[in-house]
């Protein structure tokens, strides 16, 4: 079994003054790719070296399988970790770099370079290996730095922000190259990063983080389609949720959205639970695929539209972000590529009021 179970996990920093991870409780299931995501500071990567036993930990289990682990030094988890930072060694050939852990807890040879030629299949490195790594290029790195991390057959991988160093373009072969990785291992893989859209296509679960809190813990569209709180819907999603402040309005039995400059009707399956909201402050929230053009929208009504101003068009090929300002707010449309509306010019768009999302201001929680 490569289950990982956190119980009250917490680490608090030597002064005592802040926990840079508080009370975080998780299961990772065997063969589960789970990734922690959320912003420069949350607690992800000091829960990761917790885990790998780089860390100590303040409070709290780390059960590795049936294992408990807080005592149990880095070196005997059985668990293999990639950094942001590769950490080559230049000396060494790619062989000799995949190759150094083994030779260090004393396997034979033939088995080494058995472990070592396989990984080096799987990864489509095995012509690299009689070259040192600065004849390699960045992608190459980060395929030599899982190499030596496969050769060990380890029952956990951890990644560390791997792919941050890698350019665009790259970033997106590496994600696919892992994820058919972790289908061909088939063990437990935990992934730390701060990039959304890596989160959401890599993992089974997404445990979403802030200061050190765990927010959420769900499936990557359960985690877009229903965030618990405003921070996860506005930290999930490219680009961001659009959010605006105003009120639930009733007016002659209905329920409005009043945002000061324009209103919308709420649903009649929202009103349960936003009824009770009337008169109240709300915090709104549509996603940007969920903004239309009233021109491509024929079956709109008046109680879903509303008049706003275009200020930038932004095409992208396959479709077009429309920044757009309604005397009050700010928000972003996504429309079809060959949607672009005159730029200063006023214009109607549709919301698709089934799609929105209601916070509380105060608690920040989700309403629906």
């Amino acid at each position: 079994m490569s289950s990982i179970r956190l119980e009250n996990l917490s680490k608090v920093y030597k002064d005592g003054t802040a926990k840079a991870v508080d009370g975080v409780n998780l299961e990772v299931r065997d063969k589960e790719f789970v990734v922690l995501v959320g912003p420069s500071g949350c607690g992800k990567s000091t829960t990761l070296r917790m885990i790998a036993g780089l860390e100590a930990i303040s409070e709290g289990k780390i059960w590795i399988g049936d294992r408990l682990v807080n005592d149990v030094p880095a070196k005997d988890r059985d668990i293999a970790m990639v950094f942001q930072n590769y950490a080559l060694y230049p000396h060494m050939t790619v062989f000799e770099n995949m190759a150094f852990g083994l030779k260090l807890r004393g396997y034979p040879k033939a088995e080494i370079v058995k472990r070592v030629h396989e990984a080096a299949e799987i990864l489509n490195i095995h012509r690299y290996l009689d070259r040192r790594p600065r004849q390699l290029s960045g992608g190459e790195h980060q395929r030599v730095a899982l190499g030596r991390a496969i050769v060990r057959k380890p029952k956990v991988f951890l990644f560390d922000e791997p792919l941050s160093n890698l350019d665009a373009k790259m970033r997106v072969t590496m994600r696919t190259e892992i994820h058919k990785l972790r289908m061909r291992l088939q063990t437990t893989f935990i992934y730390v990063t701060h990039d959304q859209t890596e989160a959401m296509t890599m993992g089974d679960r997404i445990v979403v983080m802030k200061s050190g809190l765990v927010q959420q813990v769900s499936e990557p569209m359960t985690i877009y389609d229903k965030p618990a709180n405003k921070f996860v819907a506005s930290f999930i999603g490219t680009p961001p949720i659009n959010l605006m402040n105003g009120t639930i309005l009733k007016k002659d039995k209905k329920y409005y959205f009043d945002e000061g400059q324009f209103r919308v009707k709420i649903v009649e399956e929202m009103l349960p639970v936003v009824a009770p909201y009337a008169g109240r402050a709300v915090v709104f929230g549509i996603r940007s695929e969920d903004v239309y053009d009233k021109l491509f929208v024929p079956e709109s009504t008046p109680e879903n539209t509303i008049r706003v101003t275009c200020e930038v068009v932004e095409p992208l090929g396959a479709e077009v972000f429309l920044y757009l300002n309604s005397g009050k707010n700010s928000f972003i449309a996504r429309v079809g590529a060959h949607n672009r509306p005159e730029v200063n010019k006023d214009m109607e768009v549709v919301f698709d009021m089934s799609k929105v999302h209601f916070f509380d201001p105060k608690t920040e929680t989700t309403i629906i």
